[in-house]
């Protein structure tokens, strides 16, 4: 009985001594941040009970952990959100001040600029990032074509450049791996723009020395239904594909990462709902809100499937989920119309604006045993607020530079009063300011500044030359109350100037 109970002490020592801690030395949480692509506070049903769209992945996610009411891309267009996200700076402070990059782009990140992904490695994190790219690659030239580049230059960085140029027996440079990520699957842009082709830790998968004609290009779709551009495409290449691609990629970084010492950082900035909207056959029809809407929860369902793999693999409670949306959905009046469904939720406009429908967006943070389940926060936000909060999260102060335009949420996530203070600057697809404070609004400019009619409006004399909104007491942007408020006009104007001119 005495040799069984001491080869059973022997077995319990050197088990435990086997035992590796849940995620290195300092119990570091992972981190995994899924970024929709066009997906409207309005779409989750969570947000908009009168949703067309059922989002039940995403809303019973919503009440594990904090979701915010008041939280904003800052830019209503993808590239500069997502340059947002990785660096916390404002993209009008970059070579590109508006607009986005196409799929021939030059990158937009450069050396000097910190992201969220090597801020983590400073603490021991091991990176990846599956999704859309969108923030430009290097793109090798041929030598005869090294001269013609220049001509298409604008604001100092290369937009798109002709396909025929580039040498794709050469990988690109300034992918992912150059800016902290270990680990990296991606697609270059929008999934509606050439080249249509997947990069491998920033080496092409297959070269794309494939065509397609484009699609829905001449039905009056554009940017709705299966549109894409023509351009050069891998061979075998399958859009309706692409979604379920990138969730199996991003649950084997998660697999292959459970069992680690090392705390991971996973960045998932999906394609989806973006166009081309390609719901597979299994979901056509199973919303009320056509091909937009059967997209949309194709995508809530990959959210359950990568919510899943971090149940599975014990990596809940030490985990800490994000999940937003990159600007307001891409949603017409006429849509509006035929679905009695409101995208953008009481909020005016849409994507690429700068009222409120093209940039407020579903915002929900879950962090098990540190973030009340079933919360609300109506603190004003915006997604350039990750590094900083990350730092905070992991103890690993922002040094001189870095995140500029980046505050911490980490006391709001973990209880703390909101904020009235918090100031934050909007920006739509043409350029438009527009500057939130507290509940009031001020816009730079005379209509959406994007796709909502009017987008640009010249004032004529005697007519204010921009607009002002209480946002608590008119969200719907619906009355311009810029002449009764030239007080708080010249104090929001100030406070933009201040902050573009280099302050934060």
């Amino acid at each position: 009985m005495a040799l069984r109970l001491s080869i059973l002490l022997l077995f319990l020592v050197f088990s435990s001594c086997d035992t590796k801690p849940q995620k290195g030395k300092e119990n570091l949480p992972n981190i995994v941040y899924i970024l929709a692509d066009d997906l409207g506070y309005g779409d989750v049903s969570l947000y908009n009970p009168d949703s067309k769209i059922a989002t039940p992945n995403i809303d019973r996610f919503g009440t594990q952990g904090m979701r915010f009411t008041d939280a904003h891309s800052p830019s209503s267009v993808c590239t500069p959100t997502r340059y947002g996200i990785l660096t916390g700076r404002y993209c009008w402070r970059t070579r590109l001040p508006k607009g986005v990059l196409q799929g021939y782009g030059q990158s937009l990140i450069e050396a000097k600029e910190t992201t969220v992904a090597e801020l983590l490695k400073r603490k021991g994190y091991e990176t990846g990032v599956v999704g859309k790219w969108h923030l430009g690659l290097d793109w090798n030239v041929k030598t005869e074509y090294s001269d013609s580049i220049k001509i298409n230059e604008r604001q100092g960085i290369l937009t798109n450049i002709n396909s025929d140029w580039i040498d794709f027996s050469k990988s690109p440079e300034n992918g992912p791996l150059a800016h902290g990520f270990d680990y990296s699957y991606i697609l270059p842009a929008s999934l509606d723009m050439d080249p249509y082709c997947y990069l491998e830790n920033d080496v092409l998968v297959t070269i794309p020395d494939d065509y397609t004609p484009g699609n829905d290009l001449n039905t009056g779709s554009y940017a709705t239904g299966a549109f894409w551009r023509a351009g050069r495409m891998s061979k075998g290449f399958d859009f309706y594909e692409v979604l379920p691609t990138f969730i199996q990629k991003a649950n084997n970084f998660i697999q292959n990462h459970a069992n680690k010492e090392k705390p991971f950082f996973l960045y998932l900035p999906l394609a989806a709902p973006h166009t081309p909207w390609v719901p597979k056959e299994n979901y056509i029809g199973k919303s009320q809100a056509g091909q937009y809407g059967d997209f949309a929860q194709m995508v809530d369902e990959a959210v359950g499937k990568v919510l899943d793999v971090l149940s599975e693999n014990g990596l809940n409670e030490n985990t800490v989920v994000i999940f937003t949306s990159d600007n307001g959905p891409f949603w017409k009046p006429e849509f509006i119309e035929r679905y009695d469904h409101h995208a953008a939720y009481i909020y005016r406009g849409m994507k690429m604006d700068v009222w409120d429908g093209g940039h407020r967006i579903p915002f929900i943070v879950r962090w098990p045993g540190k973030i009340k389940a079933n919360s609300q926060s109506n603190q004003l936000t915006t997604l350039t607020n990750l590094i900083a909060t990350v730092a905070d999260i992991t103890e690993n102060p922002l040094q001189s530079g870095e995140g500029m335009d980046s505050e911490s949420i980490l006391p709001v996530l973990l209880g703390a009063q909101p904020d009235p203070s918090t100031t934050v600057i909007h920006h739509s697809s043409r350029g438009m300011f527009a500057i939130r404070s507290g509940d009031w609004k001020y816009i730079d400019g005379l209509g959406s500044g994007g796709f909502s009619t009017p987008s640009i409006v010249t004032p004529k004399p005697g007519e204010p030359d921009g607009q002002l909104y209480n946002m608590k007491e008119d969200p719907s942007e619906s009355k311009n109350i810029y002449q009764e408020n030239q007080e708080k006009v010249k104090e929001l104007k100030h406070a933009l100037e201040i902050i573009k001119t280099g302050g934060n």
